[in-house]
């Protein structure tokens, strides 16, 4: 169970720790509400910096924007009897929360001029001291917030791009399986969807890394090149999926079956493989097995054609057998451009064997 949620037990570590340095911060400067640091820390820690950041500069904005308003309104009308100060409350909240339903940055500003106007009627403090403590203490919770998830930041972009791999060496497997058993409509669904899950999930992070890498609060490679080879990839196993949706024909099945085995594990050894270099920061795997079992598949391909059984197939099955093929062919093409990615991404600058004699 751990290691399925680890991204999540991260998530709740930060948070706390966020949350003790919050609070020990507010103490060591004596601010009178460290409650409002601590909940501005746990706020805008989230999943990674480049999301902090935003929700740090939105809380920030937010906050000031109800403090100076709240402060002016507490410093400006009176507001000694409780009529009036329900009169004060409702004329510093009406057009906050209207504010905040159009822009949802603003959507703290209300909170804000509501602490800042009655804060002042417990501690006895001014509109004016209220309002600067407000902004003190968020500021504080805020930068808390942002620091922490920057120095306990995990690697999402690699973690998604591996789990995406991983959903596809799997996918790999049914979809060939299907080959020669058949492949219903709603097993091809699932397994597609899987993959589709795993690449949003990869989209998300991969734009709050490029935010990161804008503000030059991380480094690293662009990861529009291996986001874009992950789509290619999942578009060849569409392809790859739309021919298993029918078992080959019986007369290529026999010979086929050993090959497309052969295929099947290397295609899914190098897309775990890669995964795996990716979260290690290592080189790219060698594409050999991968180029030598399509070898031994296109030779059978040939040995086919050369005694005429591919000319008696008919027209659906001609198309399904030759799309597979191609599909193939473009994946192993997509697999030197993740081979370049994961090149990148470890600081090397490695290439395949295929690849050197083209």
């Amino acid at each position: 169970m751990l290691r399925e949620h680890r991204v999540q037990l991260a998530l709740s570590i930060r948070v706390t720790i966020a949350a003790l340095v919050a609070l020990a911060l507010a103490r060591l400067l004596q601010l009178p509400l460290p409650l409002w640091a601590v909940l501005t820390a746990v706020i805008v820690t989230q999943m990674s910096v480049g999301r902090s950041l935003m929700a740090t500069f939105d809380y920030l904005v937010g906050t000031l924007g109800g403090a100076i308003y709240g402060g002016a309104i507490g410093v400006l009308i009176p507001h000694a009897s409780e009529i009036a100060l329900l009169a004060v409350l409702a004329l510093a909240v009406t057009p906050l929360a209207f504010i905040a339903a159009i822009n949802p940055r603003f959507s703290v500003a209300p909170i804000t001029a509501i602490i800042v106007l009655l804060i002042p009627t417990m501690t006895h403090a001014t509109p004016f001291a209220s309002a600067l403590d407000r902004v003190i203490e968020v500021a504080l919770g805020g930068v808390t917030g942002l620091v922490v998830s920057f120095l306990l930041l995990p690697p999402q972009v690699v973690r998604a791009a591996a789990r995406t791999l991983d959903e596809m060496a799997g996918a790999l497997g049914e979809l060939l399986a299907g080959l020669t058993q058949g492949l219903d409509v709603e097993a091809l669904h699932r397994i597609q969807d899987g993959i589709g899950q795993a690449l949003v999930d990869m989209n998300v992070v991969g734009a709050e890394a490029e935010r990161e890498r804008s503000t030059r609060l991380a480094a690293g490679p662009d990861t529009g090149p291996l986001l874009r080879t992950l789509l290619r990839l999942r578009h060849d196993l569409v392809i790859i999926g739309r021919a298993a949706t029918i078992p080959l024909p019986e007369a290529l099945m026999p010979r086929l079956a050993a090959t497309l085995a052969q295929i099947g594990k290397a295609f899914a050894d190098y897309f775990r493989a890669s995964g795996a270099a990716l979260q290690a920061g290592r080189s790219p795997p060698s594409l050999e097995a991968v180029e030598s079992a399509l070898d031994a598949y296109a030779a059978e391909i040939a040995a086919l054609r050369s005694e005429g059984l591919t000319r008696s197939l008919p027209g659906d099955a001609a198309e399904r057998f030759f799309a597979l093929g191609f599909a193939l062919e473009q994946m192993h093409s997509n697999f030197k451009d993740l081979e370049r990615c994961v090149a990148e991404r470890a600081g090397t600058a490695k290439s395949s064997k295929r690849g050197e004699a083209d």
